[in-house]
């Protein structure tokens, strides 16, 4: 496990010094989709250095990407990627982006790291040993009161099939009178869980690459991680809620609309 942690580290270290050199810089932009679901030039070189470093120490593992899709070997490694994180941050000069690197070992997440190259800030957990930022251990918050939480969420560029919008879910937390804040980067609110700084973040649709370190950094640092009905979670889950805990209760109960019609 040394030397996967070893080229996870190296990867998200190479992959981040890209996106510092072109952050506020010129590069191309375009858009998958949907006319604000972009994606640019760096996230390609981004995610090009990290296959690179993968494949020049693990060349039979498979590959997971944003941008490349599924790269399928006869292994039972399997790695998670997103180049960069809040790409539409990125494109637009706002420093909350970063890179985000998983590793499964037989569908179990084993490694996780979450960089931030602008704020200099590196989230990392192992399977069993913790998280920590920047090398210290770091742990969810204690809070128990549900009124006092500081929450974060991101709506998706293409709406759920859902029974209710997304847009009622928010403005029920709204209306709890709750701190809620949208980063634009799922990995980095899954971090600010782990660390204490948020209580609480949902978010519908996302994907595997946007979560999969995130999740497992969560659960090392003491957290709790469902999807909306309160089961268990895997990275191909499209609702993804995480809380300290304490208040995962309460905001599915918000979610579902069963504290009282706000």
């Amino acid at each position: 496990m040394a030397e996967l942690k070893e080229v996870l580290l190296l990867a998200a270290a190479e992959a981040g010094k890209i996106i510092q050199f072109y952050f506020n810089g010129t590069f191309a932009v375009n858009n998958k989709g949907t006319v604000n679901n972009l994606v640019t030039e760096v996230d390609q070189m981004s995610e090009d250095k990290i296959i690179a470093v993968i494949r020049e120490h693990f060349p039979d593992h498979s590959i997971i990407s944003e941008e490349v899709g599924e790269l399928k070997k006869d292994s039972d490694y399997e790695w998670i990627i997103d180049p960069i994180d809040g790409t539409v941050n990125f494109a637009h000069g706002i420093p909350i982006c970063c890179v985000s690197i998983a590793l499964t070992y037989k569908g179990d997440l084993q490694l996780g790291a979450v960089f931030n190259p602008m704020m200099n800030e590196l989230f990392f957990a192992e399977k069993g040993k913790g998280a920590t930022l920047n090398g210290i251990p770091i742990g969810v918050s204690k809070k128990t009161d549900f009124k006092k939480a500081c929450l974060v969420t991101g709506f998706p560029y293409k709406w759920p099939e859902t029974h209710e919008h997304p847009i009622k879910v928010f403005e029920r937390f709204v209306m709890e009178g709750l701190p809620i804040r949208r980063l634009g980067s799922a990995a980095i609110d899954l971090c600010w869980v782990a660390c204490g700084r948020f209580d609480g973040f949902w978010e519908y649709n996302l994907s595997s690459w946007d979560v999969a370190a995130g999740y497992l950094i969560v659960l090392e640092a003491g957290g709790k991680v469902t999807n909306f009905q309160g089961s268990p979670y895997d990275v191909f889950n499209r609702e993804t809620l995480a809380t300290n805990g304490f208040i995962h209760q309460a905001m599915l109960d918000a979610i579902h609309n069963k504290r009282g019609d706000n």
